[in-house]
C-alpha cells in the first residue's frame, strides 16, 4: 500500500533551443504532469534549458538530487544538436556506449525504411549503466539510468513512452482532483477560499480566474489524495460560495 505521509516529486527538464526561441510550444509539461498524478508523483519543477551541454548538466545534477524522479524531454534524435545522452552521460560521470537491444531495434525498424544510417544510429546511445524505455511509435527508445528518465520531444512519442512506463514507477497515493465554477471575482472569495482550505487538512484549493462574456469569473480545482477528504471539502466550498450568493456550477465554468 502507498505510504500515506510519503510525497513523492518529479522534476522535468524540457530540452531545446526550439522551446526557447518560441518556434516550438511545449505540450509535455501538461501530459507528464497529468500521468505523474495517476501514478502518485507530483511535478514538483520544471526547467527549460537550450541545447548547451553545461546547462544540461548543471540542471540534471541540481534536479536528481532533490526529487524522485528526473524527466527530460527532447534532445535524443538522430542529430548533431541532439546532446542529451553526452550531457546526461557527463552529469553522470558515465561513459556514452552503443546499446545492444537499441541498435537491433533501430536496425529493425529501418530495415524497410532505408536501413540503419550512422544518424540513426546515434538514437541507440545511451549513458553506460541504462537501460530501454519501449517505443512502440518510430523505433528509437527512451531511455532509464537511476531515477532518471529520458524522453522524446515529440509529444505523441512521449505518451507512448510514459505508457510503457505506466505502474512502473514506486509512488504515493494518486492525486485526486474536483473542479466547481463561479462568476465571481477572485478577490471577493479570497478569505473564504483560505478558511476552507485551513479547515480541510490534505486538501488544497487552487482559485483560476477569467473573464468571459463581459464577465469575470473563476474556477477552484480542490485536490487531495484522500477521496474522503475532498468531497468534504468540495461541499464545504460550494455550501459557503452559495450562502454568499454565487451559485456554483459543477465542473467549472
Amino acid at each position: 500500500m502507498p505510504d500515506p505521509n510519503r510525497t513523492w516529486t518529479a522534476a522535468l527538464i524540457v530540452i531545446g533551443d526550439e522551446i526557447l526561441s518560441g518556434r516550438t510550444q511545449d505540450r509535455n509539461v501538461a501530459q507528464i504532469a497529468t500521468w505523474l498524478n495517476v501514478q502518485g508523483i507530483r511535478l514538483a519543477e520544471v526547467r527549460v534549458v537550450a541545447d548547451d551541454q553545461p546547462a544540461i548538466v548543471e540542471a540534471v545534477n541540481i534536479l536528481r538530487a532533490r526529487n524522485d524522479y528526473l524527466f527530460t524531454t527532447g534532445g535524443i534524435g538522430p542529430t548533431h544538436d541532439d546532446i542529451t545522452v553526452d550531457a546526461i552521460a557527463a552529469a553522470l560521470g558515465v561513459e556514452v556506449i552503443v546499446h545492444p537491444k537499441a541498435w537491433a531495434v533501430l536496425e529493425s525498424y529501418y530495415e524497410t525504411r532505408g536501413g540503419l544510417t550512422d544518424a540513426r544510429l546515434r538514437m541507440a546511445r545511451v549513458p553506460d549503466g541504462a537501460s530501454l524505455i519501449e517505443n512502440r511509435m518510430s523505433g528509437a527508445p527512451g531511455i532509464r539510468h537511476g531515477n532518471i528518465l529520458i524522453m522524446a520531444g515529440v509529444p505523441s512519442i512521449t505518451a507512448g513512452m510514459l505508457e510503457a512506463l505506466t505502474g512502473t514507477l514506486e509512488g504515493g497515493s494518486p492525486l485526486l482532483a474536483t473542479t466547481i465554477g463561479c462568476w465571481v471575482a477572485e478577490s471577493e472569495v479570497a478569505d473564504l477560499l483560505g478558511k476552507t482550505e485551513r479547515a480541510h487538512e490534505g486538501c488544497q484549493i487552487g482559485s483560476y480566474p477569467f473573464f468571459r462574456d463581459g464577465r469575470t469569473g473563476a474556477n477552484f480545482v480542490v485536490r487531495s489524495t484522500d477521496p474522503a477528504r475532498l468531497d468534504a471539502c468540495v461541499s464545504a466550498l460550494t455550501d459557503a460560495l452559495e450562502q454568499g450568493g454565487w451559485p456554483v456550477h459543477p465542473g467549472g465554468i
